[in-house]
């Protein structure tokens, strides 16, 4: 009998953990499209009914979007969408991923024999979804879904890295500054016109893992300095 209870609250827990997943994205995907502007008031109960969903859902969505910096919580007042990132923010996001990056890598790169090929399978997803972006792209139509799969895969190479590390302590800043990065490209747009260039530099941190942690390690600072510097760009335009 314990057993099936067990069984059963696992399985609704499951089922509620999915569903607020699903809004997450959906609620993702509408602040990925640009059609709302900054500072616009989220309304939970309007989305809920938007999405057929009771409010809970949307309100962990939301809470969990909190972190990420795409939306702002105000006291008594509710949920906004973000204003745009700042410059110094901008900044700031790329020296911290310098320092956690580089270091990082340089201990996953420690077992570069283990690293390698995980790393290779990494980038086999990055340029299939490279592939699809450039075709959507040709065609004058780059669905809000592709994007965010593309951004998906793009950091899963870096996620891997730090996966690689073994350090709990590493991992957990990894999720940090993911959500920053992805608050980053939704503030800049920026992150999939430079798709070929990041697969190129992606593959580059893989060939220097051969020559020891200091130059795998370099080869991520080049990939993180030349990705700051497009976002410069994008973000001037």
């Amino acid at each position: 009998m314990a057993d099936t209870i067990f069984s059963i609250g696992a399985s609704t827990s499951l089922e509620r953990r999915g569903l607020r997943d699903r809004v997450y994205d959906l609620v993702l995907d509408m602040l990925m499209s640009s059609q709302i502007e900054p500072g616009t008031r989220l309304s939970i109960d309007a989305i809920a009914r938007d999405l057929s969903v009771s409010p809970t859902p949307v309100r962990e969505a939301l809470v969990q979007l909190e972190r990420t910096g795409l939306v702002t919580r105000e006291a008594h007042k509710g949920y906004r969408v973000a204003p745009p990132i700042a410059d110094g923010q901008l900044e700031s996001l790329f020296d911290a991923r310098l320092v956690l990056e580089t270091g990082a890598t340089a201990l996953a790169a420690r077992e570069a024999d283990v690293l390698t090929p995980v790393l290779e399978h990494a980038l086999d997803e990055h340029i299939a979804v490279t592939k699809r972006v450039r075709a959507a792209h040709s065609h004058g139509d780059m669905p809000v879904d592709l994007i965010r799969e593309y951004f998906a895969v793009d950091w899963n190479f870096h996620h891997q890295i730090f996966e690689g590390t073994h350090n709990a302590f590493l991992i957990d800043m990894s999720e940090a500054i993911s959500t920053r990065v992805h608050r980053m490209r939704q503030t800049v747009m920026t992150g999939v016109s430079d798709a070929d260039e990041a697969v190129a530099e992606h593959r580059a941190i893989i060939e220097a893992l051969a020559d020891g942690p200091e130059a795998a390690a370099q080869a991520m600072r080049d990939h993180v300095e030349k990705v700051r510097e497009r976002s410069r760009r994008d973000a001037s335009r």
